[in-house]
């Protein structure tokens, strides 16, 4: 894991040209810091002596200047390196969903969707660490820690060695404190947060089904305890950084000490003057303060390194077995009025093998059971035929549909026409073979967004159109028109109206083969007959194949033929 993990961390580093404004724009704001404190102590002890104003008024100048240039340099630090990482982090997301497009769906069961969302967000966000509180405060510390030395060394070379050696002890057994300290915390805090964030997810999608069976309470109480757990690792995190901020201060004053005593004999000597000595005294103060970084860019790497592990494990580093891979020559699709034949021979097919993400909580469940598979299926679709295939949960059919728009791989012999399924591009069958899903996607957005998904240039007649095939054209209207709200996951449509947006959704992408995969699942009984009809009439509309897949019985007048499958096996056939 440490490659892939080391690729991502890389990945999240903007490029030398980017990332160097913000490392100069450090440099110059905490050099600002020192020369600031550095000339302040200056001017008040020499003013002390009481000079001729013209003796001061350099060093007045120079803290104006140097206040002034801590800030601006500050300003300019955060607006570079905010921009350099954000830009890095969107082309993290991007190459993340990238990788992810090829498994989805089914490649994906075994990672909880509140976990992955926490990945694609949470983890991202922060590898902006990477950048913003690794690389470029370290470099820009080193640079002025180094600067800073070789300038005191100039005036006492005793004070620098004194401040050197605090440096080096201090941030290193700071650095190793740390580390035994907050190691666990930070290696859990991104898992714990994505299960937190799982959890969550969870218990709100399902707070009826929790509710039913009085199990809401013991739902709260998981999040309560992941909650604890969240917290105690933050205040761990949060208190091992004070403690080393603490340090790194207890250093400075030190380092003070170490300084005053190298610096006493050269004043003692006469070799140096008082404002000199004030100088010594109080710049390794700053010093401490801009070595700070260094510890706390040590705890930053840790988180983005965490980070950085879900992110890569957020998709399969290889496509899963079970899951197609698209050829590296594609062919191209049949072409023709009519729709294509469809053609299965021996079709054999398997639900890739899934495991936990996470460490709380099993992974979610496959569409059927871990059993249920193709075994030698057989099965032909005429151009423009109604098919019902039946069979009760778990039994295979869902499997098939997943085979028939290439979300599962399979062996045997798939074809449409004369061409075989696996010389197709994934994508490009998918504009050919559409699915209707037992519980379609619908989007938190208006009834219009949900439908131009599939046909984006469709006018507003066409919507309405589709919409009146499925029988919701008035109930549109009645609501408003195509801008009325469907809500999160169609919360504020009932089921069979989920089943007939989604396909007049299809109806609009023009497949010339649908599948309808338990369309009626979730419509009570009274209503599921005049359900099937609609949705059977508006799917042969245009002369489109249908196969429609249901484990309830469905009037033989509206298919043309049907079938029976029982443990991945089609078993009986009838002729309507």
């Amino acid at each position: 894991m440490s490659e892939p993990r080391t690729a991502v961390m890389r990945a999240a580093l903007p490029s030398a040209g980017r990332l160097a404004p913000s490392i100069l724009a450090g440099i110059g704001s905490a050099a600002s810091a020192i020369a600031l404190l550095a000339c302040s102590a200056w001017l008040i002890a020499r003013a002390a002596e009481q000079p001729p104003v013209l003796y001061l008024s350099v060093a007045v100048v120079g803290v104006r200047a140097f206040a002034l240039g801590r800030a601006a340099f500050r300003y300019l630090e955060r607006l570079t390196g905010h921009d350099a990482s954000f830009r890095q982090l969107a082309s993290i997301r991007t190459g993340v969903f990238e990788r992810m497009l090829p498994v989805a769906p089914d490649g994906m069961a075994g990672i909880r969707r509140g976990d992955l969302l926490a990945r694609f967000v949470d983890d991202v966000d922060d590898l902006q660490n990477v950048a913003l509180r690794v690389v470029q405060p370290v470099v820009s510390a080193l640079v002025v820690l180094v600067a800073a030395v070789v300038g005191v060394a100039i005036l006492a070379p005793g004070s620098a060695f004194a401040i050197l050696g605090c440096l080096v002890a201090g941030i290193g057994l700071t650095l190793l404190a740390q580390r035994g300290a907050a190691r666990r915390a930070d290696r859990e805090l991104a898992p714990l947060r994505g299960e937190m964030q799982a959890a969550v997810l969870e218990h709100v999608q399902a707070v009826d089904v929790l509710v039913a069976f009085d199990a809401a309470d013991a739902s709260r109480r998981r999040i309560e305890r992941l909650g604890e757990r969240l917290a105690r690792a933050t205040r761990a995190r949060i208190a091992v950084a004070g403690g080393a901020s603490a340090a790194m201060t207890a250093i400075g004053g030190i380092a003070v000490a170490a300084s005053l005593a190298a610096a006493s004999p050269l004043l003692a000597d006469g070799r140096i003057d008082g404002p000199t000595f004030a100088v010594l005294c109080l710049v390794p103060l700053a010093i401490a303060e801009v070595a700070a970084a260094i510890p706390l860019a040590a705890t930053s790497w840790r988180i983005a390194r965490a980070s950085a592990e879900r992110v890569e494990r957020a998709v399969p580093a290889d496509v899963p077995a079970g899951i197609p891979v698209a050829p590296a020559d594609p062919v191209a699709l049949p072409s023709g009025d009519r729709p294509p034949r469809v053609r299965l021979r021996g079709i054999r097919a398997t639900w890739p093998a899934t495991a936990p993400t996470s460490d709380d909580g099993p992974p979610p469940m496959l569409p059927e059971a871990s059993g249920a598979a193709l075994e030698r299926v057989d099965l032909d679709l005429l151009p423009g035929e109604c098919v019902l295939l039946r069979g009760p949960s778990g039994a295979g059919k869902t499997t098939l549909a997943h085979v028939l728009v290439r979300f599962l791989d399979y062996e045997g012999s798939y074809r449409l026409d004369d061409v075989e399924a696996e010389e197709l591009d994934p994508d490009a069958l998918r504009t050919v073979v559409g699915l209707v899903e037992q519980r379609p996607w619908l989007f938190d957005e208006s009834v219009r967004q949900n439908l131009v998904f599939a046909r984006e240039e469709a006018t507003d007649a066409e919507l309405l159109d589709a919409l009146d095939l499925v029988g919701l054209r008035e109930w549109v209207l009645e609501r408003g028109g195509l801008d009325a709200a469907v809500g999160e996951r169609g919360s504020l449509v009932s089921g069979g109206q989920a089943q007939r947006i989604a396909l007049a959704r299809a109806t609009l992408a023009g497949f010339p083969v649908l599948v309808l995969d338990e369309p009626t699942a979730n419509v009570d009984a009274a209503q599921a007959d005049a359900l099937m009809r609609d949705l059977v009439a508006a799917a042969r509309h245009d002369g489109r194949t249908v196969l429609v897949i249901s484990h309830a019985p469905v009037d033989g007048a509206l298919v043309d033929r049907e079938f029976a499958i029982a443990d991945g096996r089609l078993e009986g056939r009838t002729t309507t």
